[in-house]
């Protein structure tokens, strides 16, 4: 039986992390794990770093086993593992660069990289259409546009940008996903003005605008399966909507956090689970289905900045990671077998 540590229905207190990752001294600003590969030496957990840094932990050893510096010292604010390239990541700095690494046998090389112009912190969305090709949704160098791009081509696909009476603002958060297998992907894109809009990429124009958020969309993300989604920003709501038809973005459900600001909220690959960073130094658990509380953790000393599930797939060995301007990554378990 899969039980949650902590939560609101075991009536205990929330659990401290299982361990504790130090040493980057730097702010965490991104983490994502990989869990799947064979290779003895995984499971690794990836790291971007305020200095400009990629670190490459080993969760059995729990130490850092190599480091990355492609942004020339600028902050790292997006890291992703490339599910289509064995030993590919990608990452994504303050120096408007997009790198892509190839790790493999030791290697660390960027084989790629795109410059976007852009100046925001609004990280990318990639979606891996085949084994061999890529769409990249990034924000370009207007400050509204965002640009879709193949790769590893680099042929532009599309350039989104809002008609000039919308007054988006920036784009804060995006998110492409795919309505059916074999469609054209569609790009979530949450804009400074609290907006979340839904774009079709074929055809290169907005379906949707939806505004839930009375500030800056920080993050989002979205469930395919149901076809709903949820956004964080800077204000204390946490918002579920839902896509109700081809062209049609609809609120479900708001959620009043005790404290303002939402750095990013993360679906588990399972989609049992939501969790929230906050600016408070608090990772909230909610269950999906129903935005049900489940358990406020309690560790950091700063903002948190990220949090990520691990991919593996046994649900006793899946943990969490949250990321903080504190120089900590706390990693937590949040199942226990019975």
């Amino acid at each position: 039986m899969e039980l949650l540590i902590g939560c609101v229905m075991t009536a205990v207190p929330a659990p401290d992390p299982v361990y504790v990752l130090r040493g980057t001294n730097s702010g965490i600003n991104t983490l994502c794990f990989q869990c799947s590969n064979p290779d003895p030496d995984f499971p690794i957990l990836y790291s971007g770093s305020s200095n400009g840094l990629v670190h490459i932990w080993n969760l059995k050893t729990r130490r850092v086993c190599g480091s990355l510096n492609g942004h020339g010292g600028n902050s790292v604010y997006c890291v992703k593992t490339l599910s289509n390239r064995r030993n590919g990541l990608l990452s994504q700095g303050r120096d408007q660069n997009i790198c892509l690494w190839d790790l493999s046998e030791g290697r660390n090389v960027v084989t790629e990289s795109l410059f976007t112009e852009n100046v925001g912190f609004c990280k990318c969305s990639l979606s891996e259409v085949t084994e061999k090709r890529s769409l990249l949704a990034t924000p370009w160098k207007g400050l509204e546009e965002v640009r879709v791009v193949e790769l590893p081509s680099k042929t532009s696909i599309c350039t989104l940008k809002p008609e000039t009476d919308a007054k988006l603002g920036m784009p804060m958060s995006l998110r492409m996903w795919q309505p059916n297998a074999g469609s054209h992907p569609h790009l979530l894109a949450g804009y400074e003005d609290g907006s979340v809009v839904l774009w079709n990429l074929s055809m290169g124009r907005m379906l949707s605008r939806l505004t839930c958020h009375q500030e800056p969309v920080m993050s989002l993300d979205f469930d395919s399966e149901k076809t709903k989604g949820v956004s964080g920003s800077s204000e204390k709501n946490l918002c579920v909507w839902s896509h109700t038809g081809p062209e049609n973005l609809e609120l479900q459900q708001t959620y009043q956090l005790t404290n303002p600001g939402i750095s990013e909220v993360t679906l588990r690959q399972d989609k049992k689970i939501l969790a929230t960073a906050g600016w408070d130094h608090r990772i909230r658990l909610f269950g999906w289905k129903k935005l049900k509380p489940l358990a406020v953790l309690d560790y950091h000393t700063s903002t948190v900045y990220c949090v990520a599930f691990s991919d593996h797939n046994q649900p006793s060995e899946r943990l969490m990671a949250a990321g903080s301007k504190d120089h900590r990554i706390s990693v937590w378990s949040i199942y226990n077998q019975t």
